[in-house]
């Protein structure tokens, strides 16, 4: 049973008429009587009922009537929702951001996404770098933003920008009047960080083990919002990447370039081989729009 023989049996039972149905369908008489017959083969019996007047439904007709309409209904649907798909004008996608990406840079790639692409549904998981890797590795996402990992394996990882960490001091330390800083002046206060296995983490010990340095840790906390209350309130100090910099301006802390060494990282795109035409249109629009964050001019 094939649907173009459910489509000609429906507008032959609608019409009841071989000539009307061979007009609406554009098909030739005996294409027509052709797919009646092939359905009806198929089937195991007698659907129609054809005279030199008149055409009329078989009891077993009569019954496939219904389904024939529900069936074609289903199948002009799902092609539509496809054809849609295709032509970006409906679709839902997921994608997973460390919550630095999520809450600093994703939202303004997003509006650009949106206004090309409003029929589009997005929904995004702010989770830590590790979890992001594994999401899109176990297809829970089409896509990811994170750090550059250390193995991707099957996952492809495009570039979107290096990051160089910055320092973060309170707002009424004497660091703020510095335009640099150097790594071994910033590690002379108590140091606030986030707790492992925090990538932010885990690379600035690696980076500062190289230089024989130490972090002077006095708080942990997991979230980076956190962190930058704590400096803003005088705790201490801190280290993050350039991304958060708008995030640490609102949480009332000052942040400074940082040197000796530059410590920086990679943020990319995480997907698999094969994306939708959603995700790669999202891809696009990040590689366009996502730049370095900076320091503001004084």
């Amino acid at each position: 049973m094939t649907v173009k023989q459910l489509r000609a049996f429906l507008t032959v039972a609608q019409t009841l008429s071989f000539t009307q149905a061979c007009e609406r369908l554009h098909l030739s008489q005996p294409a027509l009587s052709l797919a009646i017959k092939g359905l009806e083969e198929s089937l195991g019996g007698k659907l129609l009922i054809r005279s030199t007047r008149s055409v009329r439904l078989t009891p077993e007709g009569e019954s496939l009537l219904p389904l024939a309409k529900h069936l074609l209904a289903q199948w002009d649907n799902t092609e539509e929702r496809l054809r849609q798909r295709f032509t970006l004008q409906l679709g839902r996608l997921s994608v997973a951001a460390m919550p630095a990406f999520a809450c600093s840079l994703l939202p303004a790639a997003l509006v650009k996404f949106r206004q090309q692409h409003p029929k589009i549904n997005i929904t995004v998981h702010d989770v830590i770098n590790e979890e992001v890797t594994e999401m899109v590795r176990s297809r829970q996402v089409e896509m990811g933003i994170a750090f550059s990992p250390e193995g991707t394996g099957s996952l492809l990882f495009t570039p979107l920008f290096e990051d160089h960490y910055v320092a973060v001091v309170p707002p009424g330390s004497p660091l703020t009047q510095a335009t640099q800083l150097a790594w071994a002046t910033l590690l002379k206060h108590d140091f606030i960080t986030l707790q492992r296995p925090s990538m932010v983490r885990r690379l600035l010990e690696q980076e500062l083990s190289k230089q024989q340095m130490e972090l002077p840790v006095a708080f942990e906390s997991h979230q980076l919002s956190t962190v930058g209350r704590m400096v803003a309130d005088g705790l201490g100090v801190s280290a993050v990447p350039s991304m958060c910099i708008r995030q640490m301006h609102e949480l009332g802390a000052h942040c400074i370039p940082l040197t000796a060494p530059s410590i920086s990282c990679r943020v990319g795109i995480l997907t698999q081989q094969e994306l939708s035409v959603a995700a790669h249109a999202l891809r696009t629009v990040l590689l366009k729009t996502v730049q370095a964050p900076s320091l503001p001019e004084h």
